[in-house]
């Protein structure tokens, strides 16, 4: 099919929520590496990675070809029926787990993996409220969107009580007013008072990203987590990590990016990036906290042997190429890229991010810092005019989210910021 046939029978045949970026959607026919082609023959290089999805490479050989052959020897079972690449996962996924986490339970993506994990958290700690951060984003099913703290994703007033939202530690717009670090942490302190006057005084979990994502790709004070995850434990809550867009080396010289600060989560969520673009999603807890989740619960596709295989092949390939280092090297070059673009021009109100996960905030000038989402629009569109893909993000949609597939080339970084320095020059 040609663009406009395809355009067409989207708007015949899907639900009209179904959004795309640009005025003119792109409509992709093939990948390899960090080069997409749409159907009109156009190429594109990716520094969006489907989400943070595409987390190596597209059609990567080494991966595709082990999911080509699990296609021919055994491709669904359900939970019912243990296999060995299930069991494979789940002991690597121990293995790379920080502390104590070696219980697995498989999914199909993001969304069931933070819903497991409050399931879980509930059923350990016998109730009790759950406390995420604003600007958060958790999913789309109904607990997900009750979770997600940002107002233009939540498609329906309060359906799940028990939920409070702490602010998040997002130092360019404190909600306090303050500055870092002169603030001596109040955001992460505020949980007390939260504790004491939202909830009964019993808390079940407190479930944050370590960067948050879909926020903006915000980045905590390096004390954060560690002086909030202290009170939530306090309250008899459990630390729930959701490292579905910052695991698996994305924040650069770590494997998880809640490692970076020190604190060790009793539950890791993960989805996006751990199989390379194949469905998959994962709830990883301690032997005693998933210990407490006990009663029938099955998952017809979690941990089906197409995406097992998909997911090992991706993380043994993490480890054989050095994608962990790799990721917190070519971040570093992304970045000083991105520094001197906002050196240039005064729209870019803040750079941020850690290894390939990077953003640039956009204002309509630094003193005021008011959001500029019309110029983010129009930036991502003039990206897209020099064949350059990038997110974007935040609550007030004026973050340009910037994560390529971690195995991206120093030329195809400078290569990257070439187009976007010029998209950004005709902004100007």
């Amino acid at each position: 099919m040609d663009q406009a046939t395809i355009l067409e029978k989207q708007r015949k045949f899907l639900f009209p929520c179904t959004i795309n970026y640009y005025k003119e959607p792109v409509a992709f026919a093939s990948g390899e590496g960090l080069r997409l082609k749409d159907v009109e023959g156009r190429e594109y290089l990716d520094f969006f990675g489907g989400i943070l999805t595409v987390s190596l490479a597209h059609c990567h050989q080494g991966i595709t070809d082990r999911i080509i052959e699990q296609m021919r020897t055994l491709q669904h079972t359900s939970t019912l029926y243990p296999n060995e690449w299930i069991v494979a996962l789940a002991e690597k996924l121990a293995a790379i787990t920080p502390g104590n986490l070696c219980k697995s339970f498989f999914t199909n993506s993001g969304t069931e993996a933070d819903e497991t994990a409050l399931l879980l958290a509930r059923m350990h700690g016998g109730g009790g409220d759950i406390i995420a951060l604003r600007h958060c984003y958790a999913g789309r099913s109904l607990m997900a969107i009750n979770l997600c703290a940002h107002g233009n994703w939540r498609l329906l007033p309060t359906q799940v009580p028990g939920i409070k939202h702490a602010h998040a530690p997002y130092c360019y717009r404190c909600a306090l007013g303050l500055t870092y670090p002169s603030c001596e942490l109040r955001c992460a302190h505020d949980l007390e008072e939260l504790i004491a006057t939202e909830t009964c005084g019993r808390v079940a979990a407190f479930i944050a990203e370590p960067i948050l994502g879909v926020g903006g790709f915000i980045v905590p004070p390096k004390e954060y987590f560690q002086i909030a995850v202290d009170i939530v434990r306090k309250h008899g809550g459990i630390f729930i990590s959701d490292e579905v867009q910052t695991g698996f080396g994305r924040t650069g010289g770590k494997m998880n990016g809640i490692e970076h600060w020190g604190v060790v989560p009793d539950v890791i969520t993960y989805a996006k990036g751990m199989a390379n673009g194949f469905p998959v999603g994962a709830t990883v807890a301690s032997e005693q906290v998933a210990a407490s989740l006990n009663g029938l619960t099955i998952s017809t596709f979690g941990g089906n042997p197409m995406s097992a295989v998909a997911a090992l092949a991706t993380i043994e390939t993490i480890e054989s190429e050095g994608v962990v280092h790799r990721s917190a090297e070519m971040g570093a070059r992304l970045r000083a890229g991105l520094d001197a673009l906002a050196e240039r021009y005064s729209f870019v109100g803040e750079v941020r991010g850690m290894g390939l996960m990077q953003a640039l905030e956009l204002v309509e000038n630094r003193e005021s810092k008011k959001p500029d989402a019309a110029r983010t629009g129009t930036l991502l569109e003039e990206a897209k005019v020099e064949g350059l893909l990038i997110g974007k993000g935040g609550l007030y949609g004026n973050v340009l989210r910037i994560s390529p597939p971690m195995l991206v080339s120093e030329s195809e970084i400078d290569e990257g910021l070439d187009k976007l320095g010029r998209a950004m020059a005709r902004m100007a």
